[in-house]
């Protein structure tokens, strides 16, 4: 790759960030490589179910890709995915792994439903509150399994889990209830299980008129949000606490950090952007305006697998969400062709398959190569001695390492190599 001789210093900054590492090459050909058989198993599959892989691709294509409409559609999956994503990148970089972003999306949308059918604001000023009341609330049933990580150690993973379904029986029962979230009875006529449509001041704009290409506003808000966070992530002191405390929690707190806190926050973070997509579901063009239970569309656990192909970072979710978006808008047009439209779950995880595999397993072969070194190669320079199991003397290395005389310590006192502060040691290392 060229190198930006003369280019500014965020240029050449931002160059060095897309330039492979040590083996990086490896894994970009191998990743070639898994994309192609993975495109290959799906038109094998695709061949075997009775429908023409050519045919399926053409249907792909014209639903997503083919015309200015299409592609507005496209876009109009995109921001929500891109949302998720990039909350599941905050709350990886923290070392917690939050998989409960399907539930949380409807928890947000549950709370922007709520408050823009009981607000009766003018203007924007709904959406705005719509928003935010969708953001908050996600942000807070997130923040539950930090607490119960927190005080009873409950796993952050199974706790997002299960909350998920307790998320969609809550709002099953709101679009149930005709005193909380049902929609209301015309004469005589049948109630369904959805609220009402949400006023049209609490719409989201999008830019462009039908037949020319469309792009919503929610779009815009989530490409910004990805910008905003990646700075943050890589640029801010948040940032490097928030990377600090996933490498290594011990090291972390030794440095100062409050752990608990700011694991919560990534945590709750991370909720509030999938609350932050179940909004833009009610309130872009999506879907129909109203509280429905089945209004996730799965955007929160393929949130999660765009994440998961980023490497968990914001500006590669970027043309991620794009392709998955792009994967969903066509999936409509398979029916056309005979082709089952969950063939394309399947695509999309054999895609993530081929997209988070390489880098996993190019990675244990070196640590499997690192570890097939000959028992009796002398450690580097600088090495420390490793201590005989019956003596505790340094095993013969090839170095000479000089003795040192270590005073004993009593049971109350420390020596002068020992910690500082407040803290004592016991003569067997507990402390007092």
């Amino acid at each position: 790759m060229a190198t930006l001789t003369g280019a500014d210093p965020a240029g050449r900054r931002l160059l060095a960030r897309l330039t492979p590492g040590p083996g990086g090459w490896q894994v970009t050909a191998a990743t070639v490589v898994t994309v192609a058989v993975a495109l290959g198993l799906s038109a094998l599959l695709i061949a075997v179910t009775g429908g023409s892989p050519s045919a399926s691709v053409q249907a792909l294509y014209q639903g997503s890709m083919a015309s200015p409409r299409a592609w507005s559609n496209s876009l109009l999956y995109v921001a929500p995915l891109l949302l998720v994503a990039v909350g599941a990148c905050v709350s990886a970089r923290s070392g917690f792994f939050n998989i409960g972003q399907e539930g949380q999306v409807l928890i947000g949308a549950l709370a922007g439903a709520w408050v823009g059918l009981r607000l009766a604001l003018p203007g924007p000023l709904l959406l705005v509150v719509v928003l935010l009341a969708a953001l908050l609330a996600a942000g807070g049933w997130a923040g539950l399994s930090a607490l119960m990580y927190r005080f009873r150690g409950v796993n952050v993973v199974v706790s997002t889990l299960l909350m998920t379904f307790l998320a969609q029986q809550l709002v099953a029962f709101a679009v149930n209830t005709p005193w909380l979230l049902q929609e209301s009875r015309l004469g005589t006529g049948v109630v369904s299980p959805q609220s009402n449509p949400l006023p049209e001041n609490a719409w989201l704009a999008s830019l462009g008129e039908y037949p020319n290409l469309q792009v919503n506003g929610g779009l815009i808000l989530a490409v910004l949000i990805a910008v905003a966070i990646s700075l943050a992530m890589t640029r801010t002191r948040w940032g490097f606490r928030l990377k600090m405390l996933g490498l290594n929690p011990v090291t972390a707190q030794h440095a100062g950090v409050r752990v608990g806190a700011l694991g919560g926050m990534a945590l709750a973070i991370s909720g509030a952007f999938a609350g932050l997509a179940g909004a833009l579901l009610l309130t872009s063009p999506i879907g129909s305006h109203r509280l429905q239970p089945g209004m996730s569309l799965n955007l929160g656990w393929d949130g999660l697998l765009v994440a998961l192909v980023g490497r968990n970072n914001p500006l590669l979710a970027i043309p991620v969400a794009v392709l998955f978006g792009v994967l969903r808008a066509g999936s409509s047009f398979l029916a056309a062709t005979g082709v089952p439209s969950f063939l394309v779950d399947v695509v999309k995880a054999l895609l993530v398959l081929a997209f988070v595999a390489p880098p996993a397993v190019i990675a244990l072969l070196r640590r499997r190569r690192a570890g097939g070194e000959p028992a009796g190669t002398p450690p580097p320079t600088g090495g420390l001695p490793t201590p005989t199991p019956s003596t505790g003397e340094p095993a013969a290395t090839g170095t000479e390492v000089p003795a040192i005389d270590v005073p004993a310590a009593s049971g109350s006192e420390k020596t002068g190599n020992g910690p500082t502060g407040s803290e004592k040691t016991t003569m067997e290392g507990r402390p007092a």
